[in-house]
């Protein structure tokens, strides 16, 4: 799950040439530059990765994908959240994933649009909020058990899964035991 959201993370920093939000602005890989449907630039080309625009803010990434640092900026292209953030993901739920270190012995937490941290970088897999609720992993890949917190941080689900999906349309799909021979069920909030 958490190269998934390496992954998923990676991907949104690289931009990903997909349609952003309602406004007619798109990111594009190759150059790093967001330009309206008429083709006409209208953020310079300055970042060194960028994702599509969430809730009206995009993820840049300043330097290089081992050292550089993500932050978030508005639709006129001005930085809303300073560049601090090792990895960090698109706002959903007024929430966005940020990791704090790298991606083997990072920790994940939440800020809000002011770039604030509401939930603290301590777990160690995070993905996004849907519903109220994000999923989250306590302890390494192997051994670490999954479960699912709320906007303020407080596990309600409490981490007892050996994996599970995202929670949405008020179930999630959830695996005790190994890969090869658990057994996978439901739960609800």
């Amino acid at each position: 799950m958490k190269i998934l959201i390496s992954i998923v993370l990676s991907v949104l920093l690289l931009g990903c040439g997909q349609k952003a939000e309602q406004s007619k602005i798109a990111a594009i890989q190759s150059t790093s530059q967001t330009v309206e449907t008429t083709g006409k630039i209208i953020i310079n080309p300055q970042f060194d990765g960028a994702a599509p625009f969430s809730d009206g803010l995009a993820v840049v990434r300043v330097g290089d994908r081992e050292t550089g640092k993500s932050g978030y900026i508005d639709k006129q292209g001005k930085m809303a959240i300073n560049p601090q953030f090792d990895g960090a993901g698109p706002f959903s739920d007024g929430l966005a994933v940020v990791r704090v270190g790298d991606d083997k012995t990072g920790k994940y937490g939440y800020i809000d649009k002011q770039g604030r941290l509401v939930i603290p970088t301590q777990f160690d897999e995070a993905g996004s909020f849907s519903d109220g609720l994000a999923l989250v992993r306590i302890g390494n890949e192997k051994a670490g058990k999954y479960g699912y917190i709320d906007k303020q941080g407080k596990m309600v689900i409490n981490a007892q899964f050996d994996y599970t999906s995202e929670y949405a349309e008020g179930l999630v799909a959830v695996r005790i035991g190994a890969n090869d021979n658990g057994k996978w069920g439901y739960v609800s909030r």
